[in-house]
C-alpha cells in the first residue's frame, strides 16, 4: 500500500511539472517595439533649430537668345502662343542667373527615414508646356498630374532607377496621381504626342531640395548640424557640387557659377 501511495504522489508530480508549475514556466515572446520602429524614426527639418544654405547659380557667358518652339502641328498649341513660345533649356535671369536649376543635398545627411509630405506636387500642362518646367519631389511623395488644355496630351516619364510609365490626358481629363519610390536626379519627361513638350523631375529621399527661380537663388532650411555635399544639376550644363558646413541656427552660403 505505501508503494501504490509513493507511486501516485509522483505521478502528481510530474503532472504539475508539465503543465508549467514551478520554475519551469516559459512565457511566450514579447514583441520588440523599438526593432519594429523605422530605422532613425520619421524625421522632419527643423526649421527654427537646423542650418539653412542658400546661394545662386550664376551664368559666365553670353547670354543665350531662347529659340522659338514649333508647334505648328497642333493649331491649339499655336493659338495659345502668338508670339511665340521661348524654350525653356536654358534660361538665363535678367541678373545673369540660371533659372531651372535643381539644388540637392546630395550627402552628409543623418541616416534617418524622412517624413514624406501628405501635400502633393503639382506638375500642369497648360498651353502645350510643362509647368514648372523642373520641379522637385520627394520619394513616395504624390505627383497629381493635370491638363487645362483643349487638346490631346501624353506624360511620358523615362526615369533610370524607378518603373517607366506612358499615359495619355485628353481634353477635361481629372488628373492622374503618381510617384516616385526612388532616388533618382533627374528624370526627364516628354510628350509622345508634342516633343517640345519638356520637364525635369528631381527626386529625393528627404526634403532638402530646391529649384532656381527667376532670380536664380535658391535656400535650404533646417539641416541638421553637419558638413554637406550641395549639388545643382542643369538639363544641358550637368552638374556641379561642392561641400559646406552648417551649425545650428546658422546661415551659410555655396554660390555656383555655369559656363556657357
Amino acid at each position: 500500500m505505501r508503494k501504490f501511495w509513493l507511486g501516485i504522489g509522483l505521478a502528481a508530480a510530474v503532472s504539475l511539472t508539465g503543465c508549467g508549475g514551478g520554475e519551469t514556466k516559459t512565457e511566450a515572446p514579447k514583441a520588440d517595439s523599438a526593432a519594429a520602429a523605422p530605422a532613425g524614426g520619421s524625421a522632419t527639418p527643423d526649421e527654427a533649430n537646423g542650418g539653412t544654405v542658400t546661394g545662386k547659380v550664376a551664368f559666365d557667358g553670353a547670354k543665350p537668345t531662347p529659340k522659338n518652339l514649333d508647334m505648328s502641328a497642333t493649331p491649339f498649341c499655336t493659338k495659345a502662343h502668338p508670339g511665340g513660345a521661348p524654350s525653356e533649356e536654358v534660361v538665363v535671369n535678367g541678373n545673369g542667373t540660371m533659372k531651372n536649376t535643381f539644388v540637392w543635398v546630395k550627402a552628409g545627411l543623418p541616416d534617418k527615414q524622412w517624413a514624406v509630405p501628405s501635400q502633393a506636387v503639382t506638375l500642369t500642362q497648360e498651353g502645350c508646356m510643362y509647368k514648372p518646367h523642373v520641379i522637385g519631389i520627394q520619394a513616395g511623395q504624390n505627383l497629381d498630374i493635370k491638363t487645362s488644355d483643349a487638346t490631346n496630351h501624353n506624360i511620358h516619364p523615362m526615369p533610370a532607377a524607378n518603373p517607366e510609365w506612358n499615359e495619355s490626358q485628353s481634353p477635361g481629363d481629372p488628373g492622374k496621381t503618381k510617384s516616385f519610390a526612388r532616388q533618382e536626379v533627374l528624370v526627364p519627361v516628354k510628350c509622345q504626342i508634342h516633343p517640345w513638350m519638356k520637364a525635369y523631375i528631381g527626386v529625393v529621399a528627404h526634403p532638402f531640395y530646391a529649384v532656381t527661380g527667376d532670380d536664380g537663388t535658391y535656400t535650404i532650411k533646417g539641416l541638421p548640424p553637419g558638413t554637406y555635399t550641395i549639388e545643382i544639376v542643369h538639363e544641358k550644363y550637368g552638374k556641379q557640387e561642392q561641400q559646406i558646413t552648417v551649425g545650428a541656427k546658422e546661415s551659410k552660403t555655396a554660390d555656383f557659377t555655369i559656363k556657357g
